[in-house]
């Protein structure tokens, strides 16, 4: 990362690093100045945008830009600020820039219809490419390729648009803006102090190597692949749920109406039996909806026990509280947060020290697949379903792992705690005034259903499992065209 306070001189062109890491500095020349539009930040001018720079002067391809006249893409936009009315509901659902890596977004809100904007401009479109050009260095830059799954949905104004007029263009270009190479040149058009942003228009000065058609349709078709999968798996969770569903003959949740409200004063209120206290004074643990839940479940499940039934579980636990230390890339384990966990690839993951966590990685951090993933402070709730290529990663220790007795159960019960019944009896757990939290003992005592009908059960379960396969092929054809990006055509030197 470069240091923000880097010296900027206006020297004749050349790259020092001193042997001190904590100080990383380099001199310009005053035309490179001139030619960056006379912009004085040592972002625009950082190590990695430099080397990336140098390294493709030296691809023996022909180098253009992303837009621009004679750029890959053809268009590159961003809409109009707008100020937003939420609803508690509507047709309009939106989707916030930080979440185009997530394999399948749920709404961050609802924007009424007399919000002042073209609300059908927001809409994303198949073959689009989409790049954050707003918050935290580290966040800008980051895009995702537009495939079933995000066609026609509502995002942020604040997101560039790519659109390309070549059929297999946008799939190279996705991967080449996926390298590091990519990221390091589009970062180095930053500015801002407090919140770093990019332009569309700095896209036309970001170089792209141009290989031959038939290599960018490789990296294309690869792409492509990729994003096909993930949309299979999304539609086989959505099935499995659709199966659920039916048969507990459960309603969506909006159509569940409790009446335990008492409506004789000014205010929202109810009563608990002194029996149904389970120890928690906190309203939110007793409000009527859980009540309304619990009776549609009974009413239809063979049995109604919990995630810590033995028959369910091997084991809940969560990991303790620990001072961390990083190491560089291949000198450590895998490491993420659970801000990245609804992420195929995570983003920013870093690399937790051997030496330093041996122990702790082994018995408490590392996670395996078909291993049960849940958030369990800030938005806590989300539940993922380790996939085969993240066995052995670690995760953050505000993590809940849950290793259910079988994989089979593991199918199951992932389907069953994202849908909203589901949701809804996790979160009335969560405990703190300020930022909610939830522990292994709490998530231990949430109710499950048992379908009368084992061989629905059993469908629900290879559906999930199925899907979260795809995940793993998806995952690695990316990777596959990304490889294939940086050793074929950005490390491809002239002869």
């Amino acid at each position: 990362m470069v240091n923000p306070f880097a010296k900027i001189l206006t020297l004749p062109s050349e790259v020092i690093e001193l042997p001190d890491e904590e100080l990383r500095w380099c001199s310009v020349s005053l035309q490179e100045v001139i030619q960056r539009e006379s912009r004085l930040k040592a972002a625009v001018f950082d190590i990695e945008g430099r080397h990336a720079r140098e390294l493709l002067e030296e691809c023996k391809f022909t180098l253009t830009f992303v837009t621009g006249d004679q750029g890959l893409a053809t268009r590159a936009f961003h809409l109009p600020r707008f100020k937003r009315v939420w609803v508690e509901h509507s047709e309009y659902p939106i989707y916030q820039p930080g979440q185009i890596n997530e394999i399948n977004p749920n709404p961050s809100g609802y924007l009424s219809s007399i919000t002042k904007t073209n609300i059908e401009e927001l809409r994303v479109s198949k073959g689009q490419v989409l790049m954050t050009c707003s918050g935290r260095s580290g966040s800008i830059g980051r895009t995702t390729y537009v495939s079933d799954t995000l066609h026609g949905r509502i995002f942020s104004h604040d997101l560039i648009r790519i659109e390309c007029s070549e059929a297999d263009t946008a799939g190279y270009l996705y991967a080449f803006l996926s390298t590091n190479t990519g990221r390091a040149l589009v970062k180095s058009n930053e500015y801002g102090a407090m919140i770093p942003h990019i332009e569309p228009s700095h896209l036309e000065t970001v170089p792209v190597p141009n290989p031959p058609s038939i290599l960018k349709k490789l990296i294309h078709d690869l792409i492509i692949q990729s994003y096909s999968l993930r949309d299979e798996s999304n539609a086989m969770l959505e099935e499995a749920e659709r199966l659920l569903y039916d048969s507990l003959k459960l309603p969506p949740l909006s159509k569940l109406f409790p009446q335990a409200f008492d409506q004789t004063v000014g205010f929202r209120n109810f009563s608990v039996n002194i029996s149904q206290l389970s120890g928690r004074l906190d309203a939110s643990f007793h409000v009527p909806i859980i009540d309304a839940i619990m009776h549609r479940l009974k009413k239809e499940a063979a049995e109604i026990t919990t995630i810590g039934d033995s028959r369910i579980s091997d084991r809940v636990f969560l990991p303790g509280r620990f001072a961390r230390i990083y190491v560089q890339e291949g000198q450590g384990a895998v490491y993420f947060t659970g801000k990245h966990m609804l992420e195929l690839d995570p983003e920013a993951k870093r690399h937790l020290a051997f030496a330093k966590h041996a122990e702790r990685i082994r018995n408490q951090l590392s996670i395996e697949e078909n291993m049960l993933l849940i958030s369990c402070s800030g938005n806590l709730g989300k539940v993922v379903l380790c996939p085969r290529h993240w066995d052995g990663w670690v995760m953050t220790h505000d993590i809940i792992r849950f290793v259910p007795t079988k994989r089979e159960m593991a199918g199951f019960l992932v389907v069953y705690l994202n849908t909203d019944y589901g949701q809804e009896l996790i979160k009335r757990n969560s405990y703190g005034a300020v930022v909610p939290h939830i522990d292994h003992h709490h998530f231990s005592q949430v109710p499950v259903p048992l379908l009368k009908d084992l061989s629905v059960q059993a469908e629900i379960s290879r559906l999930a499992l199925e899907a979260n396969a795809k995940r793993t092929e998806a995952y690695h054809a990316e990777q596959k065209a990304i490889r294939i990006t940086n050793e074929e055509v950005i490390n491809a030197t002239k002869p």
